[in-house]
């Protein structure tokens, strides 16, 4: 079994990373930390710490000074579930999902999972099985259904939902066929442009400016932790989609705000304006969607040359499921991921890991991706797509290997996580939460700019 240091190198030479930058990061504390039989606790150490390096590496480019990075595995667990540690004034979260959210069981004694914590998504489920949005009442309607062909309707019906699959079954699907051809992180060069010189900062990534359309979890850690290393980070929300709004404050902390409505013709100016001094796109929607509305990457590396372009899916950019709708606890569902957890507890049913570590791994992979493909900008030149998916991050997480008599391991206690806590103000009140992991010796991470409401900000970037 791979050590984290081994698999860290793996996705820095992945990331085209020079090989001696590995002797400057450091990592700390051992496996198992989560109760799990797969090994989320490393992954959460690794993928941070290549964000973290990959960031050190652009501070030496800017300014000749080199630095240590190092990432405590507990500490990184911690951070990798840092929604259920947020207080806002003291307050805890709510309930984070909805009510008819969950495990269902079907009629032909399968499982499928419903994803209903957006308000269309849960009325999108009670239509296609024509019942009230009470749990008993979709219990029974499901029971007229088998779990397949549920999906398949329910998908068709603009639901996000999932059957659960063994391993087996899921490797079986076209789907994984493809996603086994796919690297874990792709970064392709799309276009011709000059190299950009490095601005004055003293941070990492100070001046450089980045937009984050991206909802939940995966695309705002990204954005986030762009933030920690000094970026100026857009996020761009629809002013007609819903949020969820601890999400939102969790991964809000370094960020201005803005709402820019995509469908009218002066929301795709404004957002064409920001883009074309931008230096990182990042984004989550649905392979296409964004493409519909005149911002593919191609279309950015045209309004744009030398851009940065970070795409987030679900399920990957090609193959049969590529359009579909998912979120961590649904890939985790089709993939394999529940039903082996379920089967290392000894129960008959899904059990999901005890992160969303899909996620949270997915959204450092794509700042680390970010990170590395804007440097190769500054030596090369040229316009740059980086792409990331819940899926690949899944077939990555599984192929690291299980441990053996990890679901035995005690949960992280609350006092462990105080020390990792800072307060700060917000647009909220004020916050509680994990501060960033990555220490580093010369460039600290920090957010200089609160969790804001959505739409707090006008849509202009800052004058520094």
């Amino acid at each position: 079994m791979q050590t984290p240091l081994d698999i860290l190198a793996d996705l820095w030479a992945l990331g085209g990373g020079v090989p001696s930058a590995l002797d400057h990061v450091t990592l700390t504390g051992t496996e198992p930390i989560l109760p799990s039989s797969f090994r989320v606790a490393a992954a959460a150490q690794v993928t941070i710490a290549a964000a973290g390096l990959a960031a050190a590496q652009i501070w030496k480019a800017r300014s000749g000074e080199a630095q240590t990075v190092s990432v405590d595995m507990l500490h990184a667990a911690i951070e990798c579930r840092s929604e259920r540690y947020l207080r806002v004034d003291d307050k805890p979260p709510p309930p984070a999902w909805d009510a008819i959210a969950g495990v269902y069981k079907t009629g032909d004694g399968r499982f499928v999972r419903l994803h209903t914590n957006f308000p269309h998504h849960r009325d999108n489920v009670c239509k296609v099985l024509a019942c009230k949005p009470e749990r008993e009442d979709v219990q029974r309607a499901l029971m007229g259904w088998e779990a397949e062909t549920f999906e398949t309707a329910a998908y068709a019906g603009g639901c996000v939902v999932a059957m659960m699959r063994s391993p087996d079954e899921w490797l079986a699907t076209p789907q994984a066929t493809e996603i086994a051809k796919l690297p874990l992180l792709a970064i392709e060069k799309i276009g011709e442009a000059p190299p950009r010189s490095w601005p004055k900062g003293e941070r990492p990534l100070s001046e450089l400016r980045v937009l984050d359309l991206s909802r939940v979890i995966a695309g705002p850690v990204a954005g986030r932790t762009l933030a920690a290393h000094g970026a100026d980070v857009m996020l761009v929300a629809s002013p007609n989609l819903p949020s969820i709004p601890w999400l939102v404050i969790d991964t809000g902390r370094g960020k201005q705000s803005v709402f820019v409505d995509l469908k009218t013709a002066q929301g795709r100016g404004t957002l064409r304006h920001l883009l074309a001094s931008a230096d990182i796109f990042s984004q989550g929607y649905r392979p296409q969607s964004l493409a519909a509305l005149g911002f593919s990457p191609e279309d950015a590396a045209r309004i744009n040359p030398g851009i940065v372009y970070v795409s987030l899916s679900a399920y990957g950019h090609v193959g049969p499921w590529a359009g579909r709708r998912g979120f961590d606890s649904l890939v985790q569902t089709s993939t394999g991921f529940n039903h082996a957890e379920g089967r290392a507890a000894g129960i008959d049913g899904p059990k999901e890991l005890p992160a969303q570590m899909l996620d949270h791994a997915t959204g450092y992979l794509m700042a680390f991706g970010a990170m590395m493909a804007k440097a190769r900008q500054a030596r090369e030149g040229g316009s740059w797509h980086v792409r990331v998916s819940l899926a690949q991050t899944a077939r990555w997480l599984w192929n690291l290997g299980r441990i053996e008599g990890g679901l035995a391991t005690p949960d992280i206690a609350g006092e462990v996580v105080k020390p990792l806590i800072e307060k700060s103000p917000s647009g909220f009140g004020e916050l509680s939460a994990v501060r960033h992991i990555a220490v580093m010796s010369r460039t600290p991470a920090r957010w200089g700019r609160p969790a804001m409401p959505l739409g707090s900000h006008r849509p202009e970037w800052p004058s520094h």
